[in-house]
């Protein structure tokens, strides 16, 4: 009896220590992977720096040459972003002083008010600035740019209003208070300006803009419409449609990213449970979803039709990525293994030829096949600023919660 059990104890005994080693190849090729890329990185960007005007930010590459932005175009903080987070690996003093130099010509963004996209061009950018570097300068930064983000926000209608309706197009079609997921993402700033400062105001607005997209944008199923349209002195939802998805109907893939990202973060500051809870409907939503391909990297729209030539949204992927790993970190068991490993094969995948460009390839940038918007034949499987953006914070938060 003893020598049964003596030989049951030595085979699970061979059985950790086998587990054990797997666990560490893994972890080798974990950091190995995060290091390859951090070294492209430094060096691809230098190709972009060359490509992009001292007065300009760069937007994508497309029909074989680089696109470039003034600073008011809504991308303008995600190059400044992506150079601080090259320079939090490798802490070259070069590319920080890059990374400055286009800080500089961004700064008077600070008192934008005509859009809601303030939190991608100022958080991203001053936000990581800030982090890094602990300029106080960039602090006032911050805070100017979520009282000018704040004036968006409309009381009656409990939300923050995304676009202007004195364009043209939107006026045609009858739009009087549009608000988008994507508006999610831009409630980081006003958080991080409460809790960074005396005025309780921007968290307020933040929180109920999140409570009324959970409200009125989400279906039973936690996919989200991409566009509402608000009566803004009655709260009433006018209408739920699309502006870069499939169909009104549809679940566009970068939006669900949006969402993702967006409750899992509001989630990080509140520690309110509705809102976790909002993260994991919509990541169940995302990972279980049947048109999800095997290597994660979603077709850009969960509901377009699939054919060989179905475009992938690397820029939907590397959102997944980023947010799925924070979410981890609030979860545990093997919800939370589920959430790291699609994670891991996202950024795996996206690691590979398939998706990362050659070196001196692709104007610059690191991937290539997102999707900007194909309702408006606008980037379509170009490289993103973004992309590139959250693959590099996703490497980083592996790095930083499970290395």
């Amino acid at each position: 009896m003893k020598t049964k059990y003596y030989l049951i104890l030595l085979s699970f005994c061979s059985l950790s220590i086998s587990a054990q080693k797997d666990n560490s190849k893994d972890h080798f090729a974990m950091q190995k992977m995060i290091q390859d890329n951090f070294a492209f990185a430094e060096k691809q960007y230098q190709y972009l720096e060359k490509a992009t005007p001292s007065d300009s930010m760069p937007r994508t590459f497309e029909n074989n040459r680089n696109v470039n932005s003034d600073v008011y175009w809504w991308c303008s903080g995600f190059y400044p972003g992506t150079l601080l987070y090259i320079y939090e690996y490798t802490k070259k003093p070069l590319i920080l002083d890059e990374a400055k130099k286009r800080l500089a010509i961004l700064d008077t963004v600070k008192y934008f008010t005509k859009n809601h996209d303030l939190g991608f061009m100022m958080f991203c950018s001053f936000g990581n600035a800030y982090r890094l570097t602990k300029n106080e300068e960039y602090k006032k930064v911050i805070l100017q740019s979520s009282k000018s983000l704040a004036t968006r926000y409309r009381p009656d209608a409990k939300v923050i209003q995304s676009w202007e309706v004195t364009d043209g197009g939107l006026r045609q079609k009858g739009f009087v208070g549009p608000v988008i997921i994507d508006n999610m993402m831009n409630l980081e700033m006003l958080e991080w300006a409460s809790h960074n400062s005396a005025d309780k105001s921007f968290a307020n607005i933040a929180e109920t803009h999140a409570n009324t997209t959970i409200k009125n944008h989400f279906r039973p199923d936690y996919s989200s419409y991409h566009v509402l349209d608000y009566d803004l002195n009655t709260g009433e939802v006018k209408k739920k449609v699309t502006a870069q998805g499939y169909a009104d109907s549809s679940a566009w893939s970068r939006g669900q990213g949006w969402a993702l990202y967006g409750y899992t973060m509001m989630y990080r500051f509140t520690k309110n449970p509705v809102y976790l809870k909002q993260a994991q409907g919509v990541a169940k939503f995302i990972l279980n979803n049947p048109n999800l391909p095997s290597d994660k990297v979603p077709y850009w729209d969960f509901d377009a039709p699939i054919t060989p030539s179905t475009l992938r949204d690397v820029s939907a992927a590397s959102v997944y990525a980023s947010a799925l790993l924070e979410l981890g970190q609030y979860t545990s068991g093997k919800e939370k293994q589920n959430y790291v490993d699609v994670a891991k094969t996202i950024l795996k995948s996206l690691s590979s030829p398939k998706y990362r460009a050659q070196l001196g390839t692709n104007g610059g940038y690191l991937l290539m096949h997102s999707v900007g918007s194909i309702p408006h034949k606008s980037e379509v499987d170009t490289p993103l600023t973004y992309a590139d953006y959250y693959f590099l914070e996703a490497l980083l938060r592996y790095k930083k919660w499970y290395l």
